[in-house]
């Protein structure tokens, strides 16, 4: 997918809604919980443009500190993760859509977070996660596939939440689905499809409230 003319850390929102699907499996529960987002988007007259990271080339973070206090990963022409981030910062808000894996989300998606490593070492005031880009909703939806567990979700969310605020978003309030383990568990949901697409209609007029 082509980078928006944007420099990282300019303060411009001028792309599209990001929607991330997460899953390694194509056609999963979490992509169709995608699919249900990017429908109440056009429902509410608004585009988005989806994202499937099992189809983009993401390197793990080597930890090796060279983007300290740069920002300039050495991976960053290697792989298409610079490319992701900057369509993050350009964005009016974002959708990740993910499973749960050993209660936590799936590897490459995991990476996918490390990396953002190079942005937060740029943080003016890290203690205090200064981002020198607006204040913007991320949504998130994640299907588990068991159906109870008290701290099924909370690993993620936690990480979420700080990976997010780096980018200058805000994790709003979780749209979480258990017993969604087999592919078609999701679509044969009419709450879980109906709780997504009016997540979707939601995200756009409050994104377009917002710009006006």
């Amino acid at each position: 997918m082509g980078r928006p003319e944007m420099a990282p850390g300019q303060d411009v929102v001028s792309g599209p809604p990001i929607i991330f699907a997460c899953s390694p499996r194509s056609g999963g529960n979490s992509d169709a919980a995608a699919r249900a987002f990017a429908a109440g988007i056009e429902e509410s007259g608004g585009t988005s443009t989806t994202v499937y990271l099992r189809d983009q080339k993401i390197l793990p973070c080597k930890g090796c500190s060279a983007c300290n206090p740069s920002g300039r990963c050495i991976l960053r022409n290697r792989d298409d993760v610079e490319s992701l981030f900057a369509c993050m910062e350009a964005a009016p808000f974002v959708l990740f859509a993910a499973p749960i894996y050993f209660y936590h989300v799936p590897a490459l998606f995991k990476g996918f977070i490390d990396r953002g490593q190079s942005r937060y070492v740029c943080l003016p005031n890290r203690d205090q996660a200064s981002v020198p880009l607006p204040r913007r909703r991320a949504y998130v939806a994640l299907c588990a596939g068991r159906p109870r567990g008290e701290n099924l979700f909370k690993g993620s969310l936690l990480t979420l939440k700080y990976f997010l605020d780096v980018f200058g978003f805000s994790l709003h309030d979780p749209e979480l689905f258990r017993s969604m383990d087999d592919p078609g568990d999701f679509m044969a949901s009419a709450a879980a499809l109906g709780r997504m697409r009016s997540l979707g209609r939601e995200a756009w007029k409050q994104a377009v409230r917002h710009r006006g």
